[in-house]
Parts: C-alpha cells; sequence; structure tokens
C-alpha cells in the first residue's frame, strides 16, 4: 500500500507539473497571437471591472487540458471502463454543452435565455444519465434540487468571473479541496483525480495571465464550462460522498459541508440577486454590484480583493477537511459550519448594501 501511495503521488504530482507547465504555455501562445479574435470589450453593461479589451482564450486551455487528462489517463490504467459507460458519457456531454454555450457567448453575446435553456440541458443530461443529489425519498424532489443546483452553480461562476483571477482562485481551491478529501480516504487510484489535477493546473497555468493586471480573460467558454465541472464534481464528492449518507445527521452534514466549500459563489450570486430584484433590475443583466467591487469601493486593490477570496477560501478548504476528518459528526458540527456561512454572508451582503455606487 506504501508503495501504491508513493507510485500514485510521484504520478499526480509529475501530471500536475505537466498540466500546469502546458496551460502556462498554451495560453501564452494564445496571448502571443491573439489580436481581435477572442478578445472581449467591456463596457458599463457588462460585469467584468476592467474596461479593456483583451483576448478572452483561457476557456478554450480548460477544454484541450481536460481531453488531455482523459488521453492521458490510459497510460496509467488498463482499463478504461470508467469513461465508457453513461454516467461519463452523461458528464462529457453536459461539460461539452457548457463549453459549446460559452464559446458561442463569447463570440455572439447571446440572450441570457439561451444560456439558462443550454443549462437547464446540462443539468437534465446529468438526471438522465444517472447524475443527482440523493437528499431524500421522493427522487423527483432530488431532480428538481439537481437541476437547481447545475443551473444555479453554472451562473454562479459566470457570474463571479467580474474581476482579475477571482473565478480562477475560488475554482482552484474547491478542487483542492475535493483533491484533499479523496486522498484522505486512500483513493489514490480514482480516476477522477486524474481530471481534477489536470484542471487544477490548468487553473494554475492561467492565473499567471488572469491575476491582477491581467492580460486575458478566461470568457464564459472557461466559467460555463467550469461551472458545470464544479456543478458535477460537487453532486460525486459533496451532495453523494459516501462518508456523509452513512453517518447520523447525513442529509444535514452534505448540505453545510456543501454550502461552505461553495460559500463565495453562492453568497455572491445571491448578493447580486437580491439587490438587483429590490431594485427591479433584471438579474442576468450585468453590473458593477458584485461582493468584488464593493470591496473595491471599500478601497481595496484588485489584487488585494483577490487575495481576501484567497484568505476565505482557504478556511473554507480547511473547514471541508476538518468536515472529513469529523466521522462522529453531531448537530453542533452543522450549528458551527452554518454560522460560518452566515457570518460570511452578513458580512459581504452589508458591505454590498452600504455601498451607493452599484
Amino acid at each position: 500500500m506504501y508503495n501504491t501511495e508513493i507510485y500514485w503521488t510521484i504520478v499526480y504530482f509529475g501530471f500536475f507539473l505537466g498540466a500546469t507547465l502546458f496551460s502556462y504555455l498554451i495560453n501564452g501562445l494564445f496571448l502571443k497571437f491573439s489580436r481581435n479574435l477572442g478578445s472581449r470589450t467591456v463596457n458599463e453593461e457588462m460585469s467584468r471591472w476592467s474596461s479593456q479589451t483583451k483576448p478572452a482564450f483561457g476557456g478554450i486551455s480548460f477544454f484541450i487540458i481536460f481531453l488531455l487528462s482523459i488521453a492521458c489517463f490510459s497510460f496509467f490504467f488498463k482499463s478504461n471502463d470508467y469513461f465508457l459507460n453513461r454516467t461519463f458519457l452523461g458528464y462529457f456531454i453536459a461539460l461539452l454543452t457548457g463549453f459549446i454555450m460559452g464559446l458561442f457567448d463569447d463570440s455572439y453575446n447571446t440572450k441570457p435565455w439561451l444560456k439558462f435553456i443550454a443549462q437547464f440541458f446540462c443539468g437534465l443530461i446529468l438526471i438522465v444519465t444517472g447524475t443527482y443529489i440523493h437528499l431524500f425519498d421522493i427522487i423527483v424532489i432530488d431532480y428538481i434540487i439537481t437541476m437547481i443546483w447545475v443551473v444555479g452553480i453554472m451562473n454562479s461562476i459566470n457570474m463571479l468571473d467580474n474581476m482579475d483571477a477571482i473565478t480562477s482562485v475560488v475554482s482552484g481551491f474547491i478542487i483542492i479541496a475535493i483533491l484533499i478529501k479523496l486522498l484522505i480516504f486512500g483513493k489514490f487510484s480514482e480516476p477522477v483525480i486524474f481530471l481534477l489535477i489536470g484542471m487544477l493546473g490548468a487553473l494554475v497555468g492561467f492565473i499567471h495571465f488572469n491575476w491582477n493586471p491581467s492580460k486575458m480573460y478566461m470568457g464564459d467558454t472557461g466559467s460555463q464550462f467550469l461551472g458545470i465541472f464544479l456543478a458535477i464534481v460537487g453532486i460525486v464528492n459533496f451532495w453523494n460522498s459516501e462518508n456523509i449518507m452513512h453517518v447520523e445527521d447525513g442529509v444535514l452534514k452534505q448540505i453545510v459541508t456543501t454550502l461552505v466549500i461553495f460559500a463565495l459563489p453562492i453568497i455572491d450570486t445571491t448578493t447580486v440577486f437580491i439587490k438587483r430584484m429590490s431594485k427591479g433590475k433584471s438579474p442576468f443583466i450585468g453590473g458593477r454590484d458584485h461582493t468584488t467591487h464593493h470591496l473595491s469601493y471599500l478601497g481595496l486593490s484588485d489584487r488585494s480583493v483577490a487575495l481576501v477570496f484567497v484568505v476565505i477560501s482557504t478556511i473554507s478548504v480547511i473547514l471541508s477537511v476538518v468536515a472529513t476528518l469529523v466521522l462522529n459528526w453531531t448537530i453542533y458540527y452543522s450549528l458551527i459550519y452554518i454560522a460560518y456561512f452566515i457570518i460570511l454572508f452578513i458580512v459581504l451582503f452589508t458591505i454590498a448594501n452600504k455601498n451607493v455606487k452599484s
């Protein structure tokens, strides 16, 4: 077992370095040869903070490395059965749909309802192929919750991509939390680790170009793809985690641990929805009223805002790891995690409501 763990550690670390280097090189290549193709000009109608026109190729590199992760998997596993089944086919179709929808939106600035249809289809294909949240005995309710989760996370990750490095950082920490969780339970040979490490490497390589002052955006191609990717791994590794489902108060643990690790995108989107709806505005039209923007209005630089999100994400990962290690879960743990989420929500929501610039 020890030698096996050493073997997989070397394999995964090498693959992570390879994915990171590949991401760095391919994004550098895109940046060098980009002109107007793939560029986004962000004006007052959009939600991004910067007003500069920059190439939005990051999402393309994510998808390429995702495909590369699948290809590299066959070099280390004798059987590819993990990818030759209905469940993974559902993953792939949903991910491909998110990618194409984002690519189409980056090219033509599509209407919100078209995005919603694509997101709804992503949720539907996951349910049809057997991937859905298991919470209650009434399967229809589970289907509805799954659909809300998929559409909600895809929108949340998309809306969070409004300032340099924010979505990259938040997504990266969510993936780190899942990887730590899998490794704690000794699942060194799980095929999904390849996909997670590949995506983490893609993000790390991309952050070099996306950190303020950014040279490149991920675009909707990246945020829509990341959104469905995180929605899927969230279902598999948080909502339906085996160590959660077989403990006392398992349903409550499912909910609170998922809320904690996805706290930032959930809180940001909820805040924006409440503010815009209260003013009679459409929540789907971009604006500079996100939690990131309001932290900047307080006087923080763009880099400082990103670092604030790094700190919050780190705390969330630590709490996620603690939840993984605590097998004898009780209601008191749930209350602590709920308190963390509520306090974080109140702080960010209060900051957003005190500012009048939005």
